[in-house]
């Protein structure tokens, strides 16, 4: 059990560093264009443009991973104070401090989780963002002066430590024996935090002095995964022999190594074919002085190829470290495969487990994701989540608790920001970009993406396997929910929606000018402060708010739910339609909720907007009078 408890904990914490990288790769990939083309031994040599090659590398590199450890631990604000807790230990530190940023990142968005948890409710009205503002301004400045004095040189140091430690192994022709931890560590989705924050810092400073370095190559090496491919084309079974080809020209040509880990985990003593090949790989570069003078990010041929010093010698040396790898890996995976026993389903267990391992499943819209695949068996309740709680999950929620109750499933659906979904929530439907944040929040319930809020076909799934085997909560669980609903509505519809608060065949150049109008609407209505507007712009870039059937509800961060005096709406026909992400919009509503009381009114909005016949009647309406008559709303 001890034991299994230490893989879980080192395979999650190797998919949080590889959480730091993965978003960063095109950064990387632009660096390593550069660096590459421009430097002196480049391609195209060029001293003007090389001089961006340093500080990329030294500052922008860093910061964009620290920024996004911070925000994988607390949104935008960690990610803030994690960039600036980064930039002490890059000043303070004389190599490339990518291990330090993935201290400092994470370490910053929890420090600064930790302090907003610690006042919230304790700040007085008016002062939020007076506050927000200096607590990240100082603990930011606090944790880059620690930064800076401490963890710089103590990463500097321990670096240094592992510089002379792989010089000794150089010296003493052991550097392949690095293959037995490098080739379990990739499986095991460490390859990230090896190759960018020990091989890469060091291997540069190496390179710096040489022209080249060996170390550059020793992860990125894509031959031990292609041996093993290659033998699943010719000796494997069922799907994994017929899938093989494909990963192997992904994982060769686009230094996606990942592809082949599931192939590794069907069969785990193929563990040692890419041990060996790596290490015969290792051997081969060490032999011909092989070795690259910049990163290759990813590890492909191509990639690795750029990167090759410019002189036959190194192209023969790296070659040859990459062909020998495969040869040798793919030699050993043969002889596993053929003595051993396989079965068509193996691919598709292994990419479970993968996927277990990884902490992550598809986010593609449509795309049910859960930890074991199956629906829960006795589900009580459903949660819609977006990043606020009051908009899109609200409407999302409308539709499918009325469609839940038609089916006759007694199941309570009810909508909830991200950070508020509780532990054990058993099924969490979400907009496709927010499916991962969900995922994170709540790794074991059972998640539904989906793309269009007002008219998703993955309601109709969903049901139906929550109809097979039937459910059976009890009816006090959703009494209690009803219950509990009507009672949030303090207020009256008439204050929510009012006839001046709806505007007419209006026209916009963007969707950011569209929100601003919707948002200055509430504003004058005396719904929210003038900073929610600004708080509805962050809310649209962080995940689009169109909703699909031409509609768009632009609504505020769950941060600015301060900002919110009370609730209510602005409605606005946009007959030509604007554009919001590549989606033509001709209905907004803007949003302003607070404690629940308008959700009432949303829900009619979101029933009456999964129908485009009524779509087309608001849009060719004539009067306020018209629309509001849709939405059953009185006047006073």
């Amino acid at each position: 059990m001890a034991k299994s408890n230490i893989k879980v904990a080192v395979q999650k914490f190797g998919n949080f560093l590889s959480s730091m990288v993965m978003p960063n790769i095109s950064a990387f990939i632009a660096w390593g264009l550069i660096t590459a083309l421009f430097i002196p031994t480049g391609f195209i040599p060029n001293e003007s443009l090389s001089k961006l090659v340093d500080p990329m590398v030294t500052y922008l590199l860093p910061l964009l991973i620290g920024f996004t450890g911070g925000k994988i631990i607390y949104d935008q604000r960690g990610g803030v104070v994690g960039a600036i807790a980064t930039m002490g230990v890059i000043v303070g530190s004389e190599i490339p401090m990518f291990l330090g940023a993935m201290i400092m990142g994470p370490l910053g968005g929890y420090v600064i989780k930790k302090f907003d948890e610690l006042i919230e409710g304790k700040v007085k009205a008016g002062f939020e963002m007076l506050v927000n503002n200096f607590s990240a301004g100082i603990l930011g400045g606090l944790l880059s002066i620690l930064s800076f004095l401490a963890i710089g040189p103590a990463v500097n140091s321990f670096s240094n430590w592992l510089m002379v430690g792989v010089n000794w192994l150089v010296g003493a022709g052991l550097l392949p024996l690095t293959s037995i931890l490098i080739e379990p560590g990739k499986i095991l989705f460490l390859n990230n935090a090896i190759n960018h924050g020990i091989l890469t810092p060091i291997g540069l400073e190496q390179a710096k002095q040489m022209g080249h370095s060996v170390l550059l190559l020793l992860e990125a090496n894509p031959g031990p995964g292609l041996g093993v491919l290659l033998a699943y084309s010719i000796f494997g079974k069922g799907n994994a022999k017929r899938s093989a080809p494909g990963a192997a020209i992904i994982q060769f040509l686009g230094g996606i190594h990942e592809i082949y880990f599931p192939y590794i985990l069907m069969r785990p003593m193929l563990f040692f074919a890419v041990i060996l090949g790596g290490m015969s790989g290792v051997f081969t570069l060490v032999l011909l002085d092989g070795g690259l003078f910049a990163p290759s990010s990813p590890g492909s041929i191509l990639a690795i190829t750029a990167v090759t010093p410019h002189h036959a010698s190194a192209f023969i040396a790296n070659y040859a470290g990459i062909i020998v790898a495969a040869v040798v890996s793919f030699l050993i995976s043969s002889f596993v495969l053929k003595t051993s026993k396989q079965t068509e389903n193996d691919i598709e267990e292994a990419t479970r487990k993968m996927q277990e391992m990884k902490g992550k499943k598809s986010s593609v819209a449509g795309v049910l994701a859960t930890n074991n695949g199956k629906v829960p068996e006795k589900v009580e309740k459903i949660y819609f989540a977006c990043d606020a709680g009051m908009g899109s999950s609200a409407m999302g929620a409308s539709l499918l608790r009325k469609k839940v109750k038609e089916s006759g499933l007694n199941i309570a659906v009810t909508n909830t920001a991200i950070s508020n979904l509780p532990a054990d929530a058993q099924i969490v439907i979400t907009q496709d970009e927010l499916t991962p944040r969900a995922q994170s929040k709540v790794p074991n319930a059972y998640h539904v993406s989906v793309d269009n809020f007002l008219s998703s076909p993955e309601y109709e799934k969903l049901i139906d396997e929550l109809k097979n085997p039937q459910n059976n909560a009890s009816d006090e669980v959703i009494e209690e929910v009803d219950a509990a609903e009507e009672q949030e509505v303090h207020e009256s519809e008439n204050d929510l929606l009012l006839e001046e608060n709806v505007f007419l065949n209006k026209e916009f150049a963007n969707k950011e000018d569209a929100i601003r109008f919707a948002g200055q609407a509430l504003v004058n209505a005396g719904y929210v402060k003038e900073s929610y507007i600004e708080a509805m712009i962050v809310r649209d870039e962080m995940t689009s708010t169109y909703m699909g059937n031409d509609v768009a509800i632009p609504h505020g961060t769950e941060e600015a739910k301060k900002d919110v005096i009370k609730s209510g709406f602005t409605v606005i026909q946009v007959p030509n339609g604007v554009d919001f992400d590549g989606q033509k919009v001709r209905l907004i509503f803007g949003i302003a909720g607070k404690d629940g009381t308008h959700l009432e009114i949303l829900s009619g909005i979101a029933v009456t907007c999964s129908d485009m016949d009524n779509i087309e009647k608001l849009v060719a309406a004539k009067t306020a009078r018209e629309i509001m008559d849709m939405f059953d709303i009185k006047s006073e």
